[in-house]
């Protein structure tokens, strides 16, 4: 087992269960979690209110466990007021950090809210509460899949940090070079804060395909060709996987990375294997 220390340690992401065989699951997953000492668990959520009252809940079972744990927000198709009073509940429950996102617009909604950019979202918390809560926002070493250009994407970075957010967590990524170019970037713009990698763990390679197809983040040939070569090998993909995820951890935290974002899928299994690989 690692022992390394990180200027920002390590972090897990789950999302809110809508099941009890879940909600079991992702306790069991967070106590094995819990036992690597994570600065903190994130707990995702959906936009315009979808899935606010589960993501509450979840929020309030996961910290059970004494670990900080940050609930997502997601400003767009949110009023002011809705968003206030949310502030105000996680602000009574003690919550003290938070992952402020944009988010998509939900089929059906018919407009984007007060809100329309996280930058306005972290102004907004900024404005409401000051300096209780500790703001990530997300960061997007390959760009966000509906910006216009890698230039506009990453002025929409740097107007979230200047608007007062504590740090970022990137989207994931298996390329060590596009993460340390995004860094490199923000640096010469001025942007101080800490910008943790987020690392997704490779177990199943249709999923994975599909949630990267979603958010633009780049499968690099040589290693969707190797997964496609393994068919349902599942064991094959998953020893791949791990191989593949903690070298570019490796990398990452060598190169000066202030610690890693894992995200979950409510597993630890796949997350344990890759801090154990660790230097």
């Amino acid at each position: 087992m690692s022992t390394r220390e990180y200027p920002l340690g390590i972090s897990f992401e789950f999302f809110p269960p809508n099941t009890d065989a879940g909600r079991e699951k992702l306790l069991l997953a967070r106590d094995a979690l819990a036992e690597r000492r994570p600065r903190f668990f994130s707990v995702t959520y959906g936009a315009g209110g979808s899935t606010q009252a589960r993501t509450h809940n979840t929020v309030r079972q996961v910290r059970e466990c004494g670990i900080t744990t940050a609930p997502h927000l997601s400003c767009i198709g949110s009023e002011k007021a809705q968003m206030r009073e949310l502030l105000n509940h996680y602000r009574d429950d003690g919550i003290d950090s938070l992952v402020a996102l944009r988010g998509d617009l939900p089929s059906g909604m018919g407009g984007i809210g007060e809100l329309r950019y996280a930058n306005e979202l972290v102004e907004f918390i900024r404005a409401e509460t000051g300096d209780h809560f500790e703001i990530a926002v997300a960061a997007y070493p390959e760009a966000h899949p509906q910006a216009p250009s890698f230039e506009h994407d990453l002025q929409n970075f740097v107007r979230k940090v200047q608007a007062g957010a504590d740090l970022a967590i990137s989207q994931y990524f298996f390329s060590a070079d596009a993460y340390f170019h995004f860094v490199e970037r923000a640096r010469a713009l001025g942007v101080e804060a800490p910008i943790v990698p987020g690392i997704m763990p490779i177990t199943n390679y249709t999923k994975l395909a599909r949630f990267s197809d979603a958010c633009g983040a780049d499968i690099p040939r040589w290693i969707r060709k190797q997964l496609e070569a393994y068919g349902d090998d599942s064991e094959s993909i998953r020893a791949f996987g791990e191989e593949v995820v903690s070298k570019l951890c490796q990398r990452l935290l060598d190169g000066g990375a202030p610690g890693l974002h894992f995200y979950t899928l409510n597993q630890s299994a796949a997350s344990l294997r890759i801090l154990d690989n660790l230097a």
